[in-house]
């Protein structure tokens, strides 16, 4: 059976992307800056109903950055809930999106959605359990458990994690909510933060790179034991980008802090296949799997 011509928004902390696909192949993209929630969304909104109108797709998927209301019938579904971007509380997500394309929507935190994509087609397949990590403007964490996306109260936080600190290393970190969590110490806005500077123009060996990958190693740790995945994707635009570099660093920390005991080794930590296209496929799954339901 052919896969259904869908939509997908893919809802980032600094852009946002909408594409018309079926399957993983798109057919068309839009991109534009994420800024307040009435211009970014209703940028969206045109860009779907646009295609609606022309395409005739039969579901929506979307894929936005969180935390997100995840469970239908309640008030705060598909509503961005406590976030640290600044006038996002709130923001009826996908209410205004569903009223551009009536009919079957589907919607999950980003990081998940790019999480079910790399497991449909990229560095995740095979694998029955698994975390992906993006590393970019926030740090998330989605997990998929024997092939389903977890999802309690809420989605998965673990970007907001303690982190161990460095010692001697006394800076706050600058997550509004937590301080010196993953996300407040690791984060792109972290780096630059710290080191005055953004990322992309750090160099390999600039120590600026010491704290972020010794979070982000015990941040994967943590996730390795309480999680048990086969594998931990790590993508993003810090992760992929300009901190290409990070995770082989990453990666000797990780082993190192196992000891052995989990066995983890080369090939436990990949970068995402799918790169930045991870999410907004991960949006055409969630509209494919909202059109099939």
């Amino acid at each position: 059976m052919s896969e259904p011509l869908v939509v997908g928004v893919e809802l980032g902390g600094t852009k946002t992307v909408a594409v018309l696909g079926r399957g993983r192949e798109i057919f068309a993209r839009a991109r534009w800056p994420t800024e307040d929630p009435a211009s970014t969304l209703r940028h969206a909104a045109h860009q779907v109903a646009a295609w609606a109108s022309d395409h005739q797709p039969v579901g929506l998927g979307i894929a936005s950055f969180g935390p997100v209301g995840l469970h239908p019938g309640t008030p705060e579904f598909g509503r961005i809930l406590n976030t640290p971007k600044p006038g996002w509380a709130g923001a009826d997500v996908a209410g205004v999106l569903g009223a551009a394309l009536p009919g079957p929507l589907a919607i999950h935190t980003d990081v998940t959605a790019a999480a079910l994509a790399e497991g449909a087609w990229g560095a995740a397949r095979g694998c029955r359990s698994w975390v992906y990590v993006t590393v970019g403007t926030g740090i998330g964490f989605g997990i998929v458990a024997d092939g389903r996306p977890l999802t309690g109260r809420l989605h998965p936080e673990a970007g907001h994690l303690a982190a161990p600190r460095l010692t001697g290393d006394s800076w706050p970190g600058i997550c509004p909510y937590h301080g010196a969590c993953l996300e407040g110490l690791a984060s792109g806005p972290a780096i630059a933060a710290r080191a005055g500077r953004p990322a992309s123009e750090l160099a390999p060996g600039d120590p600026a790179w010491d704290p972020v990958a010794h979070a982000l190693a015990h941040g994967l740790y943590a996730a390795a034991l309480t999680v048990s995945p086969e594998r931990i994707i790590v993508g993003g635009g810090v992760a992929l980008g300009a901190g290409a570099h990070l995770l082989p660093l990453v990666e000797t920390q990780l082993i190192a802090l196992d000891r052995g005991y989990l066995g983890l080794g080369a090939g436990f930590l990949q970068p995402a296949a799918l790169a930045a296209d991870a999410g907004p496929l991960g949006a055409l799954l969630l509209g494919a799997q909202a059109a099939s339901a």
